[in-house]
C-alpha cells in the first residue's frame, strides 16, 4: 500500500499545533501521538484559514 502525500506543509501543521496547544505532544511523540480530536480541530482550523484567504479581495 502506498503512503498518501500530505497536503499541508510541515511548517503549517506545526503552526496550527502551536495555536491549538498540542505542539508539545507532537515534539515528544510525533504526529501519531496526537488525539483524533486534535487532528480534527487542526483540519477545521486549516479550512477556516483557507476560507478567510479566499474571501479576501485579490491583491495586485
Amino acid at each position: 500500500m502506498s503512503r498518501r502525500r500530505g497536503v499541508m506543509s510541515d511548517q503549517f501543521k506545526a503552526e496550527l499545533a502551536k495555536d491549538l496547544g498540542f505542539y508539545d505532544t507532537v515534539q515528544r511523540e510525533g504526529w501519531g501521538g496526537i488525539r483524533t480530536k486534535d487532528a480534527g480541530n487542526m483540519v477545521k482550523r486549516a479550512i477556516e484559514i483557507a476560507e478567510q484567504a479566499m474571501a479576501r479581495p485579490p491583491q495586485g
